[in-house]
């Protein structure tokens, strides 16, 4: 097969362009996203630890990082910071000297609650390209490949 032939085909490979246009899209998205929550004093990551905690309670610093997408050594620069500047604080299991827990502050619960109904409504804004039933087709459809491709993970191993 000709190298002109195999690109034509390349260039109509659904796959391929679902790939293409998937990671655009979260780019942008993700872009938008990040702008949000830095004009709000955090970076991303320390959002997501604050969210985290507010939503489902202390967490072992050494599950955070699983919960959250970010790499184990990131943690506890992330906490750090949040510590410094009050909003979360470090528990210490009762039971087991070497678990930490992070639990979020009074102070990083008013800051979610300040900050948190205006980001929402910029998420609202930013995904209004798609009416409501077009957002719960891509909810089921991106969990469908989402699934796929973990499961593909898992087999390799």
């Amino acid at each position: 097969m000709s190298e002109e032939i195999q690109y034509e085909q390349k260039k109509q490979d659904p796959s391929l362009k679902l790939f293409v246009v998937l990671s655009k899209a979260y780019r942008s998205i993700a872009d938008q996203v990040e702008a949000d929550i830095r004009k709000k004093g955090l970076n991303p990551t320390e959002f997501g630890v604050l969210e985290l905690l507010y939503h489902q309670g202390e967490q072992p610093l050494q599950k955070i990082g699983d919960k959250i997408l970010l790499a184990s050594g990131s943690i506890t620069y992330v906490v750090d910071k949040l510590e410094s500047k009050g909003y979360l604080n470090r528990v210490p299991c009762e039971t087991d000297r070497r678990i930490t827990y992070a639990s979020i502050s009074e102070q990083g619960k008013d800051l979610l609650h300040t900050i948190f109904p205006e980001h929402w409504k910029q998420i609202e804004h930013i995904t209004d390209g798609l009416s409501d039933e077009q957002k719960l087709q891509a909810i089921e459809l991106l969990k469908q490949l989402g699934i796929h491709a973990n499961n593909l993970k898992v087999e390799k191993k």
